[in-house]
């Protein structure tokens, strides 16, 4: 396995060096097309009609140290570009809603507001997904282009597109040039007082496809070389209808209801 990844890595530095110098224009055309044959790869027309989507899997979750402090089964419900409802446990009765600028959540305590950091993080979250960049912010005014090269990632030769918002978060993918299916993503940002720079990253793997949608079976997040979440998916539906009515306080104040939530039943919520 060594001597094949030194062998990549050779023929991607070379093939690099055979590129030459792009132009600017040159570079941001060449970055544009090949990830326009990822969003083919992923499923094209079909993937970019995607309004809502519905998964099941496992979640593992990671503290200090990259320490497991969690892996249970998860049910998320997203309605793009700004909707997410995630249910944990086979009971399904701790539930965390996100709903553009708001958040709520669901435990053995009741319905609460989520904190301002809480919604922030998730807001900067749509921002570091590139399902919505892929399929909306790349619509937006302001985006910067560059090829960024060759290179061999997990063991597969790759392309690297980077992509650059006003808000100065930079973005870089790693295309495969066998699949052309995305297989990392690092989010790049700068703390705007501290200017510390943090780097998120996204691994996808093992893509199986689902209703004529790639959708990688893996994902794997790490910030600054750290586990944040493993989530493996067992399946996805697309476009299943879902109701904003889903991704409000309501609807958790009446899962509340259905688990027996008052005073007298708390005890009986798990």
């Amino acid at each position: 396995m060594v001597v094949v990844a030194a062998l990549g890595l050779v023929a991607a530095v070379g093939a690099r060096a055979q590129e030459g110098v792009l132009t600017p224009a040159q570079s941001a055309a060449k970055a544009k097309q090949i990830i326009q044959q990822a969003i083919e790869a992923l499923g094209g027309q079909t993937y970019l009609n995607v309004r809502d989507q519905t998964c099941e899997g496992r979640v593992a979750l990671f503290g200090h140290n990259n320490q497991l402090i969690n892996y249970q089964k998860v049910y998320d419900f997203s309605l793009f570009p700004d909707k997410e409802r995630t249910e944990y446990s086979e009971k399904r009765n701790i539930i965390d809603v996100y709903n553009g600028n708001q958040g709520w959540s669901l435990d053995r305590g009741g319905v609460t507001d989520m904190s301002p950091d809480a919604v922030a993080d998730f807001q900067k979250g749509l921002k570091r997904d590139i399902n919505n960049l892929f399929r909306f912010q790349m619509k937006e005014p302001g985006l910067d282009y560059e090829y960024g090269g060759r290179d061999v990632v997990d063991l597969k030769e790759v392309d690297w597109v980077e992509l650059t918002n006003p808000e100065h978060l930079t973005i870089r993918i790693a295309i495969s040039r066998l699949t052309h299916l995305p297989v990392r993503a690092d989010y790049i940002s700068r703390d705007p007082n501290t200017h510390a720079r943090t780097i998120e990253t996204e691994m996808f793997s093992n893509y199986q496809k689902l209703e004529g949608i790639e959708t990688p079976s893996q994902d794997t997040r790490t910030r600054d070389g750290n586990n944040v979440f493993q989530f493996f998916v067992r399946t996805c539906h697309y476009n299943a209808g879902l109701k904003s009515d889903l991704f409000t306080r309501q609807s958790l104040e009446e899962r509340w209801n259905q688990l027996g939530g008052s005073k007298k039943k708390k005890k009986h919520f798990f």
